[in-house]
């Protein structure tokens, strides 16, 4: 874990990698992100706290060959504790992904040490935004109380939907946090320094318009799904 943070703190923003530890393009962008983060002179930019957790996952991400999901088998990002887990979250599993070993919530919400320090440290450090870095899908997904980015770099806004157990799902709808996820095109490919660095200038220029020093502002709130 390594924090960014300026003496006039106005923001405070948690950033993710691999919680899938097979998609090892999450990690290389949320590191390259650190020092841009150290290096930034946009105005905006300036009274944010960065926390970054380049590898939720290291077990999957050390693994040979690398795997989604942690040493106990769990799919970290379905093991959060959002409403009725335990009734939608083993039943999603099973009807529909047809109980892939890949995708398995765990026995119970936060059973796993990665997702219940997650958990933690948002209970902590109390982000006004959350962003989370996966891979392959090359798009851009979002859940909470704001209007969402239509574009960083060259991913485009397709909101792909609410899973039980996930953290868009938990943070985004169920705690009012705003969760940009950032589905890179490549899980093994870093992207190109340009596009890493285009995307981190696209947020920063979002954040600086919708997302307030004490959440979003009542006035860029929309009405989040609840599918």
């Amino acid at each position: 874990m390594r924090d960014v943070k300026p003496e006039d703190v106005r923001q405070r923003v948690l950033v993710l990698g691999a919680i899938h530890g097979d998609e090892l393009s999450s990690a290389s962008v949320a590191l390259h992100w650190i020092g841009l983060a150290e290096q930034t002179a946009a105005p905006w930019s300036q009274a944010i706290h960065w926390r970054f957790i380049p590898a939720l996952n290291p077990d999957g991400l050390l693994a040979a060959p690398p795997r989604r999901v942690n040493a106990n088998g769990v799919d970290l990002n379905r093991n959060f504790p959002t409403p009725h887990w335990v009734r939608d979250a083993k039943a999603y599993w099973e009807k529909r992904t047809g109980k892939d070993p890949r995708r398995w919530p765990g026995p119970r919400p936060l059973s796993e040490p990665e997702s219940a320090f997650l958990h933690s440290e948002i209970q902590r450090f109390k982000p006004n935004l959350i962003v989370s870095i996966h891979a392959p899908y090359g798009v851009l997904d979002f859940d909470g109380p704001s209007v969402p980015p239509s574009r960083l770099g060259r991913l485009y806004l397709d909101q792909v939907g609410i899973f039980p157990g996930s953290l868009g799902n938990y943070g985004g709808v169920h705690k009012g946090v705003p969760v940009v996820t950032i589905e890179l095109p490549n899980a093994t490919r870093t992207p190109l320094n340009a596009e890493m660095r285009q995307m981190w200038l696209d947020l920063l220029r979002w954040m600086s318009e919708r997302i307030g020093p004490a959440g979003p502002s009542q006035a860029s709130m929309v009405p989040v799904r609840r599918e």
